[in-house]
């Protein structure tokens, strides 16, 4: 098992947690990942959870009513085990056959089926040490050896510190910070590891970084991995998938197929379904929330932010004059809740989730309030 890397979104066994004697070694020994608050307190301002702060396209409820009908019948079945209608558009949205998609109940578990099927090998997967902590928590559950890689100065990831013909997986655009690569440098990265998975975790890349899709004919080593939660704003359908060489999906299918044979029901299908097919509504809102992106950041800078240059739909920032977790607390007690991290090398950040332009402002108000200017 290798070394444990900074929690970034999860937390730690809660000290003198009871302990079952009918629990396996495995389960005795995790820290699981725990995820973003959601509360129920009427009236806040949420950017903690980087959702899309708007609706998903209207075509989407007019999707899941023709599917309950009048009666709710089609329910009492189950759902295509393929997916094979989603997969279909998939495919054709990003210029590949069905048989490179894969479909999934959220991008967590195309993941955690990715760990399972591609990912456990002899030499040790590899990861950033600032990343998603989902990816310490499914190395523990699967008992995959692991090595994090340092992430440079600002935050930077350098794809040369992966050379060596190894598993690796990473977030573009990267989980906190936001920051993301080229397409040229997911090439150079492939390169430098022919023979083993690449997974790339893709899953705010449509808010503008380069996607690696277009790859995937010349790199059969590649799994592109994404999510509808934040693009489209289906957070509460849990539609995630997969694309990349036959051979890799067929992985993912078998791993599926010895697990949960029906990931995605008959709402979630037709959601996502129709949610991809309206590439205007999809277009409006991703511009709306890159422009209130760009406006935060100046906001913020000219409040004495530090702000990472982001490509996803939240911001990462810091301020020199006041710590980052008394910062999230005063926030929240005027109504407003970001994300801030204990690890040592970001404690003194916050990650900001963008949302409409009133959210923002009030965000921006009440760091005002906070920090002066």
């Amino acid at each position: 098992m290798g070394p444990n890397p900074p929690r970034i979104a999860g937390a730690t066994r809660p000290k003198d947690h009871p302990m079952s004697r009918f629990w396996s070694d495995i389960v005795r020994d995790l820290s699981p990942y725990v995820p973003g608050e959601q509360p129920r307190q009427p009236g806040l301002v949420k950017l903690n959870t980087n959702e899309n702060p708007y609706p998903p396209s209207p075509e989407v409820r007019a999707a899941i009513e023709a599917e309950l009908g009048d009666s709710a019948a089609s329910l009492r079945l189950y759902p295509d085990p393929q997916g094979t209608v989603l997969r279909e558009t998939i495919a054709a949205r990003e210029g590949l056959s069905p048989e490179q998609v894969f479909v999934g109940n959220g991008s967590d578990e195309v993941l955690a089926f990715a760990f399972q099927g591609l990912l456990a090998h002899r030499k040790p997967l590899r990861f950033p040490d600032v990343s998603y902590s989902f990816y310490p928590s499914w190395c523990r559950l699967y008992e995959i050896d692991y090595e994090t890689v340092a992430l440079r100065d600002g935050f930077v990831l350098a794809v040369d510190d992966y050379a060596g013909d190894a598993p690796v997986i990473l977030p573009n655009p990267n989980a906190p910070t936001g920051r993301a690569l080229s397409r040229d440098e997911i090439v150079r990265l492939l390169d430098a590891n022919p023979g083993s998975p690449v997974v790339v975790d893709e899953a705010y890349v449509e808010f503008g970084a380069e996607s690696a899709a277009p790859l995937i004919a010349a790199h059969p080593n590649l799994l592109v991995v994404r999510t509808l939660s934040k693009s489209h704003a289906l957070a509460g359908m849990r539609v995630g998938y997969a694309l990349g060489d036959r051979e890799l999906i067929e992985a993912l299918v078998r791993i599926k197929d010895s697990f949960n044979s029906y990931p995605l029901d008959r709402l979630a299908l037709a959601a996502a379904t129709a949610a991809l097919r309206d590439e205007a509504w999809f277009a409006k809102q991703r511009d709306a929330v890159v422009a209130s992106r760009e406006r935060l950041s100046r906001e913020l800078a000219d409040l004495g932010f530090d702000v990472l240059p982001s490509k996803a739909n939240f911001v990462f920032a810091r301020h020199a004059g006041h710590d980052g977790a008394a910062l999230a607390r005063a926030l929240r007690e005027r109504a407003v809740i970001v994300r801030h991290f204990s690890a040592a090398r970001i404690d003194q950040w916050l990650r900001i989730t963008v949302g409409t332009p009133e959210q923002c402002a009030a965000l921006v108000a009440a760091l005002r309030e906070i920090v002066g200017g």
